[in-house]
């Protein structure tokens, strides 16, 4: 399971577009499973199943409709299909909803017939853009859980886009995207451990205030972000004694932790991840 973690516009739907055959290459050469996406569209679209981020399904069409219309497209149809999309509606827990149409589904399991719908034609790579949007947390539970069984028990390739740090966690490897540029690749873990310092952060009714004390006293950088002074330090639980033995009464509470994703992008990037600022 593949991530490419970034903020709206850094370039994820673009690339997605690109390995889909949708969009095409101005310069470089992309391939899937060794097949070139420019010279080889064909090829590549019957090794890939997708789910874009805006809705394909007909939600005046019941679930099973979907499949057989999606079945028709691949040159499948009687028998085979039939069996093919039986066997889509039992792995994604549809059975008992084939015969209801789209539109009376939630979000959740709107969200499973996309990826049956993807998974149709036995593709072995699963392409997903921003997948979970507009779904609850428990929907967006389940449909990683679902997502996980396509890489563990059925072998399928998972390449998905995502601007959430949670998701981002579950990934096998990551790549983080900035302004159309992977500025970072890894595991979560290594991507983490590379960075060398502890996070402190500080809650005050007067953070900008605590913050200037702060840099006098210790000669040290830091921001106010999310209203808490953040500060990246090495020995980060001593450095908070020391603040705090000096400032405590300035301070309402205190966090001491290792390094987030979203530090990792600040740190290959000099910008926040929401905001886009410096």
């Amino acid at each position: 399971m593949f991530g490419l973690l970034g903020p709206n516009g850094s370039g994820k739907s673009t690339l997605v577009s690109i390995l889909a055959t949708l969009l095409p290459l101005s310069e470089g050469r992309a391939s899937v499973f060794g097949r070139d996406v420019a010279l080889s569209p064909h090829e590549v679209r019957r090794s890939i199943g997708v789910v874009f981020q805006s809705p394909s399904l007909d939600r005046n069409l019941t679930v099973r409709e979907n499949l057989v219309h999606h079945g028709h497209l691949y040159g499948v149809s009687g028998r085979a299909l039939r069996g093919t999309v039986d066997a889509a509606l039992a792995r994604g827990g549809l059975a008992e909803r084939a015969g209801e149409r789209v539109q009376t589904l939630s979000g959740g399991l709107a969200r499973r017939v996309e990826v049956a719908k993807g998974m149709l034609h036995g593709p072995k790579m699963l392409l997903l853009d921003e997948p979970s949007t507009g779904l609850d947390p428990a929907a967006r539970r389940d449909l990683w859980t679902r997502l996980k069984d396509l890489r563990s028990k059925e072998g399928v390739t998972v390449l998905v886009t995502t601007h959430w740090m949670e998701e981002a966690e579950r990934c096998d490897r990551l790549a983080i995207l900035h302004e159309g540029r992977a500025v970072a690749q890894g595991t979560p873990a290594a991507l983490r451990g590379a960075l060398p310092f502890d996070v402190v952060q500080f809650r005050s009714a007067d953070p900008e205030g605590l913050l200037d004390a702060v840099k006098g006293r210790f000669g040290v950088e830091g921001a106010v972000q999310d209203g808490a002074v953040r500060l990246e330090r090495n020995g980060g639980q001593e450095f908070a004694r020391q603040v705090t033995s000096v400032f405590g009464d300035r301070i309402d509470a205190v966090t001491v932790g290792r390094p987030t994703l979203e530090d990792v992008f600040v740190r290959h990037t000099g910008r926040g991840f929401w905001e886009g600022k410096a």
